[in-house]
């Protein structure tokens, strides 16, 4: 069946009106007649809605980006508007979910071809979960206090019972957005724009006091605020662009003082202080250029120059009166912080014969961090000085790669590519000083039969690096034989197959698989393996023309030991992990009366599970398995009571079951030398219904 567009048929119209006219053509009258298919509609158009929703429980993981945290009604408010003018002008309008916490507005407006403006607010709550406890007063301050006599010292002996009471861990975080765009010069585009985000609320924080551990309510206050201004110049044979951003973050809240729940161990040991996330800056310059070198052969570069600094005043080294005069004193008021980025690239791609095209590219990252190393006193927990002084690493590192790439255009549908990759990356203030990794891949796609397209990729990586020493800038030395797995040699071998098969016009099914294999065979310390295996397949089908079905369903497998020393020397013990994720998936579209009662399902459910063991020569037992499983089922409908006027509605039911042996059951004063927040591993059942009535302008 052959679909002709609306620009077609309209051609089509007006040469065989011109070429046979009649008299009874030239007295129609087309005033009154509507282009239902224009796509540039003129004057206002959008809907309006309008309704109410409601939760049937309180949950902050299902409220986690959702906005639907807590129970009962809420309101379903949202819209768009379009509006069009004879002379180029436009505005456009859009709202969504004013009635909750994810609330977001857009609106953009100008003249085509000339000027552009939009404006953008977004909101996203985040929440760290539900049944959080703690004695600690002044939460979302930077002072936590506790009540009079409370210091104990276990746990066990703490007055709880008493002084628990629950704490919100939540943040609102808000976005403004606001650009412009100019257009007024021939092949000139000038833009400027900026963003100004800002995150309240208080999140986890867990502190210590050398043995003894709390978990605190941390307070963020954090803005932060972006400015670009770029340009653009483009003709048919060449492009470039320039900009200029900047990147402020400010927070309101530089450091975090409580007081010690636990007895001190020394005299004066009663309250902690911990430096929470630093003022900084980033001020960078970007830049892209394009030219078309012949017909066949094109060639680009872009590159990036910026500056980050920080010079946030530092804390005193400790607030314990007792150890301050034995201490050294601070080597400067602040950090003083600065880093250098680059990054630029220069690619080549060139078509030397018909069906072949090559490509290649080179990219240069560098992070050249010129701050100065400082030597400062070491504190331990507020308890005692370490004899030695701590020396700061700014950590630096040159990276550069290499691509080349080549694709084949075959006879019939056979498509064939290949390349090799080259990543060589040099640090400072690690334990190797260069990796050195190649990549060589491939890849096919067929269609051996109709209907039937496969596509085959291969590759293998191959990483070494330079001589592995030994830390020796953190003062306690690391076992000689262990390897970091981010800079160990490494072996990688993967492998994915896509397939889809279109069974009639109608049906279609899907079926991938990937496999890739870790070796990292001069680990005798660290990790030294590592699968994973995915499948996954997919199957539409559109039953009628008011009925269409999707089904799919994805696992995902992974496996790694490691080895580790207790003895600072060979190997003694392995630990093996395995997880595993399975998803499966269904959506029903029907028309249960055409042109009136639109019908939609979706149903997902999801599982996970993780088994983590560990051998000595001891025979111990694993830990227990720690699993989620999350359900959810949604019906829309949609309603058209005229043809101006329609009423949704939604009802979804989801629970989420989880188990982690790292929470469950772990009370305030579970464990004696760490006073936690009492949370248990999450779990729900919520259910979610709305209706709304939605206007067509």
């Amino acid at each position: 069946m052959k679909i002709h567009s609306p620009l077609y048929l309209l051609v089509t119209l007006g040469v065989l009106s011109i070429a046979a006219p009649s008299a009874s053509a030239a007295g129609v009258d087309t005033s009154a007649w509507a282009c239902a298919s224009c796509p540039y509609p003129k004057g206002l158009t959008g809907t309006v809605e309008a309704g109410v929703g409601a939760v049937s429980d309180a949950s902050s993981k299902f409220g986690d980006y959702s906005g639907l945290q807590r129970r009962g009604a809420y309101a379903v408010l949202g819209g768009e508007a379009t509006l069009r003018g004879p002379d180029g002008t436009y505005a456009d309008l859009r709202a969504t979910d004013l009635g909750l916490d994810t609330r977001s507005l857009w609106a953009r407006g100008g003249r085509e071809g000339l000027y552009a403006l939009q404006l953008r607010y977004d909101e996203l709550p985040r929440h760290f979960g539900d049944g959080a406890q703690t004695p600690f007063l002044g939460a979302g301050g930077d002072t936590l206090t506790l009540p009079a006599g409370f210091a104990s010292p276990s746990t066990g002996t703490m007055p709880l019972a008493s002084t628990l009471r629950p704490v919100d861990l939540a943040l609102a975080v808000k976005r403004f957005d606001l650009a412009a765009a100019w257009l007024g010069i021939d092949r000139l585009t000038l833009r400027v724009s900026l963003r100004h985000d800002v995150r309240d609320g208080t999140r986890p924080l867990t502190v210590s006091f050398l043995s003894t551990a709390a978990q605190l309510p941390a307070p963020v206050d954090h803005v932060t605020d972006q400015f670009e201004v770029a340009a653009s110049y483009g003709t048919q044979q060449w492009q470039a662009s320039i900009a200029y951003q900047l990147s402020q973050f400010r927070n309101g809240t530089s450091a975090l003082t409580w007081d010690n729940p636990f007895t001190a161990v020394v005299p004066g040991a009663t309250r902690g202080q911990m430096a929470l996330a630093p003022d900084n800056e980033l001020h960078q310059i970007i830049g892209s250029a394009a030219y078309q070198l012949a017909p066949t052969v094109r060639a680009s570069a872009d590159f990036t120059v910026g500056r980050l600094t920080q010079n946030q005043p530092y804390l005193a080294p400790t607030l314990n009166a007792n150890l301050a005069p034995t201490l050294a004193p601070l080597p400067a008021a602040s950090l003083d912080g600065k880093v250098e980025l680059f990054n630029g690239s220069v690619r080549l791609s060139a078509a030397p014969a018909e069906g072949l095209r090559l490509s290649a590219s080179y990219a240069r990252d560098v992070r050249d961090n010129r701050t100065q190393s400082q030597s400062v006193p070491q504190v331990a927990g507020d308890i005692f000085v370490s004899p030695a002084p701590r020396n700061s690493t700014p950590l630096s590192f040159w990276q550069d790669r290499v691509k080349l790439q080549a694709d084949w255009r075959g006879t019939g549908s056979l498509r064939v590519s290949g390349g090799v990759d080259f990543d060589n990356r040099e640090r400072n203030y690690t334990e190797v000083v260069t990796t050195r990794e190649t990549t060589v891949w491939a890849r096919a796609t067929l269609q051996p039969i109709d209907g039937v397209g496969v596509a085959v990729k291969l590759a293998q990586a191959d990483r070494d690096h330079s001589t592995y020493g030994t830390s020796t800038w953190f003062g306690m030395p690391e076992n000689p034989l262990l390897r970091k797995y981010n800079l160990s040699a490494r072996l990688r071998n993967s492998a994915a197959l896509r397939a889809d098969w279109s069974v009639t016009e109608a049906v279609s099914l899907g079926l991938n698989a990937e496999y890739a294999e870790d070796e990292y065979r001069q680990s005798a310390i660290g990790l030294q393996r590592a699968r994973s295996v995915v499948l996954g397949a997919d199957a539409s089908a559109a039953l009628s023309e008011r009925t269409s079905v999707t089904v799919y369903g994805h696992t995902d497998a992974l496996r790694s030991r490691q080895a580790g020393s207790q003895a600072v020397a060979a190997a003694d013990w392995t630990a093996s992990n395995k997880d595993r994720f399975d998803l499966l998936g269904l959506g029903v579209r029907h028309t249960l009366i055409p042109d009136k009662l639109d019908l939609a399902l979706d149903f997902s459910r999801a599982r996970s599970r993780s088994d983590l063991s560990v051998e000595t020569i001891v025979n111990e037992s694993p830990f227990p398995q720690a699993t989620t499983a999350t359900d959810s089922i949604r019906l829309r409908a949609s309603y058209k009571l005229s043809d101006k006027l329609s009423v949704t509605g939604q009802a979804l039911h989801e629970s989420y079951r989880s188990q982690d042996w790292q929470q469950n059951s772990l009370m305030p004063a579970t464990l004696f030398n760490l006073l936690s927040f009492g949370q248990q591993a999450p779990h729900y059942r919520v259910n979610v219904v709305s209706v709304a009535l939605r206007y067509q302008l």
